[in-house]
């Protein structure tokens, strides 16, 4: 579930930084296809990025329909679709940037950035600049911000598995089920878009791996003229890059990591899923108990047991009779589970259930109802969870057992309700995947790999807690900032002073505190 060349001296100094062939520490290659297989790819991404670093990005103002208004340009970077073969089928990889806005004495290179998903676009990235977001300001006079859409989504070879009008299509089956036929069904629609992603996508599947996008964003790298990266990734983003850094540890100069997935090879992606439930209801909780204390201002109860209830009530409305006829439990649960993720969402979920309950039918069915400028046209949600469904099953093996699906979600569903059978049944198609699937990356410190500075909230339900403990682990010389009590999602896009500092501190100057930092909370919303 979850989230630029210069003289010929310098560009022949590029492309042999790039032919270097990465390894780590030990001297082994890892390319998440065993040791042979990772040397044959490792020397495919060195071919390819040395070709984008001759070739660069024609900057061009943005295709009018991209929705990037000057002065964001943007390009494209040729990667091969097998980096075992980098000579053969070729995509396209759509990027985009905002120049930096300070001095050419202030300028440090370009910032890359990944949101997560698998599936994210992170081409909003450079309106950070545009907007003067004043989060940003300060790191945008040293650095270029470069967004990408990553193989597979939006713009860069987009991938499908089922029609986008008929994904769109509310209301769906509620996920909780009630007995053994329902499991059915939903094991039923599971093969069937696991089959509908082979029909309509499968030749780039067998390659929709997170070391794939890795060596994409090394080819990236190359191709923006930067002889080692910069690179903000959050939640999944934060995945690929500790893959990005295993891979490429020589190839890093800044690297921060925000809310971030545990790397461990055990955890992709089957127990990541599950780990996420617990999460997920931890954090459900704790809105709850925040309801509950401003019950005078949403009427919806003034104990977290009791505005349970009224959620109960309200799905089991929902399943007898859809509000608004297209609103059912499963698209009631994915406008609220936005609560749990962002604590940015905590007023407009309560509010929107405090109005339906006072009678307001169409704030609930506007909210949570299906968007219609999907089946106007737009893939991106399609495309969105196709991308998350080919990265996730091709990137590690997944139980193949329904039993075992069926014993460990039943089990988890009895103290964590609020997303398991839900995430469960997103998941499953991997059950049933057609293309090989991976050995994940074991993510270690390499040679050449400088500190890394990783930034979590304690109470983070996408991305528990434990994965930044993990990774500052598998990071040595790592700089961990917990931002305690606390649990949205994304911490470095919100006002903390605690974190702002110190993350412009890294980035303008690369230095970190000596120790790892906790942080007090970012404040709570209010009505």
């Amino acid at each position: 579930m979850l989230g630029s060349a210069g003289a010929i001296a310098a560009a022949a100094t590029l492309i042999a930084s790039a032919m270097a062939v990465p390894a780590t520490a030990d001297g082994r290659h890892h390319g998440g296809h065993g040791s042979s297989q990772g040397k044959t790819e490792a020397y495919g991404a060195a071919v390819a990025a040395a070709k984008a670093a001759k070739t660069g990005i024609a900057w061009a103002d943005c295709p009018a329909d991209w929705g990037f208004s000057k002065p964001i340009q943007c390009g494209w970077v040729t990667v091969p679709v097998n980096y075992a073969k980098p000579n053969g089928k070729q995509i396209k990889i759509a990027v985009d940037r905002a120049v930096s806005t300070g001095t050419a004495a202030e300028r440090q290179g370009a910032l890359v950035y990944n949101p997560g998903g698998p599936g994210g676009s992170g081409m909003r990235f450079p309106t950070r600049v545009t907007t003067k977001n004043p989060l940003w300001v300060n790191t945008s006079k040293a650095y270029d911000f470069v967004g990408f859409d990553p193989r597979g989504v939006g713009h860069s070879a987009p991938i499908s598995c089922v029609d986008p009008q008929e994904f769109v299509k509310a209301p769906k089956a509620d996920p909780v089920p009630d007995s053994e036929a329902d499991k059915k069904v939903q094991r039923k629609l599971a093969a069937a878009y696991a089959d509908g992603c082979a029909k309509r996508s499968g030749d780039l599947l067998p390659y929709m791996t997170t070391p794939n996008t890795a060596r994409d964003l090394d080819v990236i790298r190359a191709a923006l003229g930067e002889k080692k990266l910069n690179y903000l990734g959050v939640s999944y983003g934060t995945y690929l890059g500790a893959v990005y850094g295993t891979l490429f540890p020589g190839h890093v100069r800044r690297m921060i990591v925000d809310s971030v997935v545990n790397p461990e090879q055990s955890n992709i992606w089957y127990e990541a899923n599950l780990g996420q439930d617990v999460a997920f209801q931890g954090r459900w909780n704790d809105w709850e108990a925040w309801v509950a204390k401003y019950d005078a201002t949403y009427h919806l109860g003034d104990t977290p047991a009791k505005v349970e209830a009224n959620w109960l009530k309200l799905r089991a409305a929902a399943k007898k009779a859809p509000i608004g006829g297209v609103v059912g439990p499963a698209e009631l649960l994915g406008f609220f589970q936005s609560a749990p993720y962002y604590d940015s969402s905590w007023v407009l979920v309560a509010s929107t259930w405090s109005k339906y309950v006072a009678g307001d039918t169409q704030a609930l069915v506007d909210a949570a109802g299906p968007d219609m400028s999907d089946i106007a046209g737009n893939i991106s949600a399609e495309n969105g969870n196709a991308v998350y469904t080919a990265v996730e099953c091709a990137d590690a093996k997944w139980p193949t057992s329904w039993k075992k699906w069926d014993r460990d979600n039943t089990e988890l569903n009895k103290k964590y309700p609020f997303l398991t059978w839900s995430n469960a049944w997103m998941n499953l198609p991997c059950a049933t995947w057609s293309t090989k699937q991976q050995t994940p990356v074991k993510v270690r410190t390499g040679k050449g790999l400088p500190t890394v500075l990783i930034v979590q909230s304690q109470r983070d339900a996408a991305t528990p807690y434990e994965g930044a403990v993990k990774l500052h682990q598998a990071f040595r010389g790592s700089r961990l900032i917990t931002e305690k009590d606390a649990g949205s999602h994304g911490v470095t896009g919100l006002v903390n002073p605690c974190i702002n500092t110190k993350v412009d501190s890294y980035l303008l100057t690369g230095r970190t505190d000596s120790h790892d930092v906790t942080c007090t909370p970012h404040a709570t919303p209010k009505p």
